[in-house]
């Protein structure tokens, strides 16, 4: 659930290059959205919102951009106050003030105009697993409030909570858990 970080991790990302420019996240229109089905009767989500990260930017050679984002494993919100708590407790993440979800990049496929196959390690639960995120540039241009550099991307992925010591009630509750991630990211003063 919690590797929703991915990501979070939009950019397009692998190596920094000299020619990429530095774009930090826009926490207020960042988010990252997990879903898994319960029981088989419905489909639950949860979020993660206002995190930190930055994206190394190359638009002449994407595969040369970068992507590093974490939030704070507490910061997961669902909607129900108990079911918060509970992935909070020793069943899942045994969590404490200060935890994080990291993705870091690692390498880029560009698939096409503006879509790209991020490889990444996700780190969470003290467990780190290399994730893809299938990734699109949604939009690169001045922000018509903020009057500097924008992109906007949008990234999707599955991942296995089992993969990340987090599979209780597995299959029962679906242990594949379905991300869908959306990001802003300002250019860097």
């Amino acid at each position: 659930m919690k590797s929703i970080l991915f990501a979070a991790a939009l950019a397009l990302g692998a190596t920094s290059a000299v020619a990429a420019d530095k774009y930090v996240l826009d926490a207020s229109h960042s988010q990252v959205v997990f879903s898994y089905q319960h029981l088989g009767f419905s489909t639950t989500f949860g979020m993660f919102s206002g995190f930190d990260g930055e994206i190394m930017f190359d638009e002449a050679d994407p595969a040369a951009s970068s992507v590093n984002v974490s939030m704070p494993v507490m910061s997961m919100f669902t909607g129900w106050e108990k079911r918060e708590g509970h992935f909070m407790s020793d069943d899942f993440f045994g969590a404490a003030e200060g935890d994080m979800v990291t993705f870091t990049s690692t390498g880029i496929e560009v698939t096409g105009e503006g879509t790209a196959m991020i490889t990444g390690d996700l780190t969470m639960n003290d467990v780190t697993k290399s994730v893809v995120l299938d990734a699109k540039l949604n939009k690169k241009g001045d922000h018509p409030q903020a009057g500097k550099p924008w992109v906007g991307f949008d990234a999707t992925a599955n991942v296995l909570r089992s993969d990340f010591d987090l599979g209780k009630f597995a299959p029962y509750v679906s242990d594949e858990v379905a991300v869908t991630i959306s990001i802003e990211a300002m250019k860097a003063e």
